[in-house]
């Protein structure tokens, strides 16, 4: 959602907000603007409707300087995304400065109460409450910005990440947390403040994450943190480990392009060193869960939003096959407002590539009050999912700029089926020679995906044949199923295209009524030979896929290399490499990847920034 860059020290601030800024483009903006004050407590600010060229543009004309400052990249969620609108926001007395990420829900009353403010506010919105409530105290009471935001933070409900900025107290930024995320990166003699780690590891690898409740207090000589009682916090500093190239597009158009292509490393990364070859038993991070705990587990409860919801699907189907105990995937915006039966037996899984996800932090919240176990797949160390969950299993991805998820997804998958791995030995239900050919299947995956990318000029053949169409429909049984709404979903938020996801087994209850000689049709049919659960799925299936020809439908098969039954009643043939079924989605997704990737770019669309999407969604 919202980004946040600020900057206290002695480099030039102007380009090195507006670099971070950029660097925060992929969450999702439609405006953006900035404040600095320079050596004579001059502030100067600029706002522009838009991309971000037009803020430069801006700039540009008016040029302006100082020592320290903050910006903003503002995705609009009340009032109109304008320049007015635009933060940073300024107090009645145009002193104090603010930037904010997240909802005021009080913003009316707190609105009545500051009579003046109806005669000197120039916005639509609740963030300037938030900066003439501390211009407030500071004129009225005479206190010092910090004890202004802190008095002022208190009074706020909703969620929110604060930076200010005040003329009469240079070289100084007070940021606060209560939900969305805040990075504090550590520097010689300068400090950062940011909504997420892409803007700060270019000039220093050593951050920390604010809690909740929390606040830093950033000079170009220190940074203090305390809670909102002014209590001192000792922060848990960490070196951020990837390489900033990772984040740079590499030669590829676009981000989403470039991460498509890093999902071998990806698995890697993320299965290297966790499963042993020999044994196949899998080693996790050491965790506040112990084995115990998990041989005393009734049933699994996954929650998760977006992509990583379709991820958690799929790892009910290998938690259930590997573990055998009962799994429910749901949607953590869902979870907390359908009043879940929760005991200490449930383990909780949540999963957010961000760790900062709002809906899935409630969701985890929800269920460590009733007592459960929450295990964390997660993509960011020192996120708030990580930091509050009692064991965290990282996804070894590297940062994720498209807003379109692609490597996280595959290397969430990669995660769920270690852990479903390690669940299955504890629990006794998997042998030491199952084990070992787990092991073996996850070893040779980065090989059979690389394969994949390395025939995908026909996938963008295959592009030229539908990017004009407006309907696509997507089918999958069983494990199949999580695939078929990940093809949908990753079409539908770039290309702009409707698509939907569907049962196979469902066709007859509705989708066939769609199918005409217009309509592409996705089927995910891949099979495991030798597994007569994989074999009987996949004849069920290929019935659909007879059906759809039967009415005329353009038929899109995902299939396993050699298959000569399916292929035959297809218009066109996707070939993935032969694999287990528990492995079969994440070779399945690579090549849908693609397919929507190559559909987008031919209608145009700003692939790595689709339309009223944002990369991750810190409020609700």
């Amino acid at each position: 959602m919202c980004g946040i860059v600020g900057y206290v020290g002695n480099k030039q601030v102007v380009p090195l907000i507006i670099d971070g800024l950029r660097k925060l483009e992929y969450r999702g903006y439609d405006s953006a603007g900035i404040a600095v004050v320079d050596g004579d407590h001059h502030l100067s600010l600029r706002r522009a409707e838009g991309k971000l060229r037009n803020l430069e543009e801006a700039i540009r004309l008016n040029p302006l300087d100082g020592n320290y400052g903050i910006g903003h990249t503002r995705w609009a969620t009340h009032g109109r995304p304008t320049e007015e609108n635009a933060h940073p926001h300024r107090d009645q007395s145009g002193k104090v400065v603010v930037v904010h990420n997240g909802i005021i829900e009080n913003y009316l009353t707190l609105k009545e109460r500051l009579q003046v403010f109806e005669d000197t506010a120039t916005t639509e919105i609740y963030t300037e409450v938030v900066a003439h409530l501390i211009g407030h105290y500071i004129d009225t009471e005479g206190l010092s910005l910090e004890l202004a935001v802190r008095k002022t933070v208190k009074e706020l409900k909703g969620i929110f990440a604060l930076s200010i900025i005040s003329v009469d107290e240079p070289d100084m930024i007070v940021s606060v947390r209560e939900g969305p995320p805040v990075v504090i990166g550590l520097g010689d003699g300068e400090f950062f403040v940011a909504s997420d780690v892409p803007p700060i590891w270019a000039h220093t690898r050593d951050v920390f994450f604010l809690g909740d409740r929390e606040m830093a207090i950033l000079t170009k000589d220190s940074v203090r943190v305390t809670d909102f009682d002014g209590n001192a916090v000792e922060p848990e500093q960490q070196r951020i480990t990837w390489d900033p190239i990772q984040a740079e597009k590499g030669g590829f158009k676009h981000f989403m392009l470039k991460e498509i292509y890093e999902q071998p490393r990806a698995v890697r990364d993320t299965s290297q060193g966790r499963v042993s070859l020999d044994n196949g038993k899998v080693y996790l991070d050491p965790m506040d869960i112990s084995d115990d705990d998990l041989r005393a587990v009734t049933s699994v409860k996954i929650a998760a939003c977006g992509t990583s919801w379709h991820a958690g699907l799929a790892g009910k189907y290998m938690i259930e096959s590997l573990a055998r105990v009962p799994v429910e995937v749901d949607y953590a915006s869902e979870f907390r407002y359908r009043e879940p039966v929760l005991s200490e037996t449930d383990l909780i899984i949540v999963i957010s590539q961000s760790g900062e996800t709002a809906d899935t932090i409630a969701a985890m919240r929800e269920a460590k009050q009733a007592g459960c176990k929450i295990l964390a797949i997660c993509n960011v160390q020192g996120s708030m999912i990580t930091r509050e969950a009692d064991g965290t299993i990282l996804t070894h991805a590297g940062p994720e700029i498209g807003v379109a998820s692609t490597k996280a997804f595959t290397a969430q998958m990669v995660a769920l089926y270690l852990f479903a791995m390690y669940l299955g030995q504890v629990r006794g239900t998997i042998d030491e020679t199952r084990a070992k050919k787990l092991a073996q299947d996850l070893a040779e995956l980065p090989l059979k995906i690389e394969q994949l990318l390395n025939d995908a000029d026909s996938i963008e053949e295959l592009s030229k044949e539908f990017f004009r169409v407006q309907d696509f429909l997507y089918l999958g049984r069983g494990i199949n199923f999580p695939v078929a709404l990940e093809g949908a979903l990753k079409l539908k938020e770039i290309s702009y295209i409707h698509a939907e996801g569907y049962p196979a087994g469902e066709m007859k209850h509705g989708p066939n009524a769609l199918i005409d000689e217009k309509l592409p049709v996705v089927v995910i049919n891949t099979k495991e030979d030798g597994n007569p659960n994989s074999v009987l799925r996949y004849e069920k299936t290929h019935s659909n896929i007879v059906e759809v020809k039967s009415r005329d439908g353009i038929i899109i098969s995902v299939l396993t290399e050699g298959d000569t039954m399916s292929s035959k009643v297809s218009s066109h043939v996707i070939e993935i490499p032969e694999t287990s079924d528990l492995l079969g989605p994440i070779l399945s997704i690579v090549p849908l990847q693609l397919l929507s990737y190559h559909i987008a770019v031919r209608r145009g669309c700003d692939v790595d920034q689709p339309r009223n999407l944002a990369k991750s969604v810190t409020v609700e």
